[in-house]
């Protein structure tokens, strides 16, 4: 097969790639690189033009503060227009959400057509923010979620613009028209699986692939000082829950600064906040989570131990004990300073869960394996083309 992968957020795409590549077929990532990440792509439509120069940059910041114009949006559907010649005679594509292209959702609706019409297989993945999961976890039916800061406290709308987005009428139009349009929807975890199938909606459920031939497990030596690591994506801070980390740290330093080194990073590039990492013992990734996003996976295939969602739900899924291969972290700096102090004064336990993470990783993780699903899943929508209809 031939397959086109729209979107790259978490390097979910990529490794996927990794993974179809490796069962013999062909594959093509079309994306902007999602920002400061830089994720690779085969063909990026980043919108250089309006980032890369500052006079660009004042005629962007002047048309959006003036006409609520984002000249980005404009770039980066011009540059996936100019694409479509060359990525038309494909078997299968699949859009990494809805927004794959993050464009205005008007013209991102015009190129699907435009691509539609060359490729009839596809697939819509929610591994994200989306607008039946916006949807649902605005009920507020759960514990908590990613919308739980917001909820208790709605001056921080502007902090969850991205998400929230998703919920107005033009992007539900986009989500609802890739819904009809796509003969499969596909969950990437346990905070996605939930939410959809709440709602009503029919999913394939196939966990995040991790490519454990190219991520070397590390065995953990604690020598002197046990390391934490905690990396800020300013975009997400507060839907992540990282003041709860930053609280607690402030707590361990304070009384364990002879124990511990402290590393905290803020907007680094993919490939870089990979590399800082690497020498880390313990990894803060995130509070308000069911099950781990794809950093706490990459993270837990080299043996950290990864503070993440690891709730009843993904527990009862996997079958696993409590603490078996990472660690949950709650919305509460007090718990999260308790399970450190475990660590710090237990470092034989760290050693355990990291052994532990690998083992799981492989099992339940392994991209050739997951990739193969995704592939069982799209030869089986040749069977349903008949039912795709185009508006």
């Amino acid at each position: 097969m031939k397959i086109l992968l729209l979107g790259e957020y978490s390097n979910l795409h990529n490794s996927l790639k990794e993974g179809i590549i490796a069962l013999g077929h062909e594959v093509t990532i079309v994306g902007t690189g999602d920002n400061f990440k830089k994720h690779n792509v085969d063909y990026s439509i980043h919108p250089s033009f309006f980032t890369n120069y500052w006079f660009t940059k004042k005629i962007k910041n002047t048309f959006h503060k003036v006409l609520n114009i984002d000249l980005n949006h404009f770039e980066t559907a011009i540059r996936f227009y100019f694409l479509l010649t060359k990525i038309k005679n494909y078997n299968h594509v699949q859009f990494i959400n809805s927004d794959a292209l993050e464009t205005n959702p008007a013209f991102s609706r015009f190129l699907y057509k435009k691509l539609f019409k060359n490729i009839k297989s596809r697939s819509l993945l929610v591994c994200g923010d989306e607008t039946p999961i916006v949807d649902y976890l605005l009920k507020n039916e759960l514990k908590y979620s990613i919308l739980t800061p917001y909820l208790k406290d709605k001056s921080l709308k502007n902090e969850f613009e991205y998400t929230l987005k998703y919920s107005k009428p033009n992007y539900r139009k986009t989500f609802e028209f890739l819904k009809v349009n796509c003969q499969s929807i596909i969950c990437s975890d346990i905070d996605y699986k939930i939410p959809m199938e709440k709602i009503g909606f029919k999913i394939n459920f196939i966990p995040n692939p991790i490519n454990t031939d190219k991520i070397e497990f590390q065995t953990l030596e604690v020598y002197h000082k046990i390391i934490i690591f905690l990396g800020i994506n300013r975009l997400s801070y507060t839907k992540k829950g990282i003041v709860f980390f930053e609280k607690a740290l402030e707590e361990i330093n304070q009384k364990y600064c002879d124990k511990v080194e402290i590393i905290c990073t803020e907007n680094l590039p993919y490939s870089e906040y990979i590399s800082t990492y690497n020498k880390c013992h313990i990894l803060l990734d995130q509070v308000y989570g069911y099950d781990q996003g794809y950093n706490a996976l990459e993270a837990m295939a080299k043996g950290k131990v990864v503070f993440t969602g690891a709730e009843t739900e993904f527990l009862e899924y996997y079958n696993l004990q409590e603490n078996e291969v990472c660690i949950n972290a709650l919305p509460d700096e007090n718990d999260i300073v308790k399970k450190l102090l475990f660590l710090i004064e237990n470092p034989s336990e760290i050693n355990r869960i990291s052994t532990n993470a690998r083992k799981f990783i492989e099992k339940e993780h392994d991209y050739k394996i997951n990739a193969n699903k995704y592939l069982n899943v799209w030869e089986t929508n040749s069977f349903l083309l008949d039912k795709v209809k185009l508006p």
